[in-house]
């Protein structure tokens, strides 16, 4: 008797979806104390492009750093069970965020705070949005708006070669306060 490819692309496709489930939804490692503030790396690199933003005209506002799993369930409950717009799809950590390795900016335009992508306050031709992207990804960090399906413009990340699954189960970025390796 032959075998069915159908059944079989089946039989591993269910596997493969149960395999993901239960790893997603293993507990958080209950020994792992959360972060108290963003990791010293991505801290420095913040500094640094906002210095590196402000010296070509373009002043950037940080909105957003280190986030409690509390403040994340809040975001993501908003569109879905809480009023407003859906603005996240990571529930408590799921999100960079909640391990004091993202930040979210803005542009600081006078008193505002815009989130204009298209915004060329320093007149030189080009975004003010995509060049802080653009300085961002020079100094390390990955960009939400190259994520498929839904990008999520302000957000900058350091992953350090690390997954959420890892972060997860308490894996910490393996460097120093500097970005170097330990």
């Amino acid at each position: 008797m032959k075998p069915n490819p159908i059944l079989i692309l089946a039989f591993f496709s269910i596997v493969l979806l149960l395999l993901f489930l239960i790893n997603k939804e293993q507990p958080l490692n209950k020994d792992v104390q959360p972060p108290t503030e963003l990791h010293p790396t991505v801290k420095r690199y913040r500094d640094i492009l906002i210095t590196q933003a402000d010296s070509i005209g373009i002043n950037i506002v940080i909105t957003d750093g280190l986030r409690s799993y509390a403040e994340q369930d809040a975001i993501y409950a908003r569109g879905r069970t809480k009023p407003g717009n859906i603005v996240t799809n990571a529930q408590a950590g799921e999100s960079y965020h909640n391990y004091g390795l993202a930040i979210d900016f803005a542009l600081r335009v006078g008193d505002d705070v815009i989130w204009d992508i298209t915004y060329d306050g320093n007149q030189n031709g080009k975004s003010d949005w995509m060049e802080v992207v653009a300085l961002a990804k020079k100094l390390g960090f990955s960009w939400g708006g190259d994520w498929q399906g839904a990008p999520d413009y302000p957000h900058l990340q350091m992953e350090f070669g690390l997954s959420i699954w890892e972060l997860r189960r308490g894996k910490q970025p393996n460097v120093d306060k500097y970005g170097d390796p330990l």
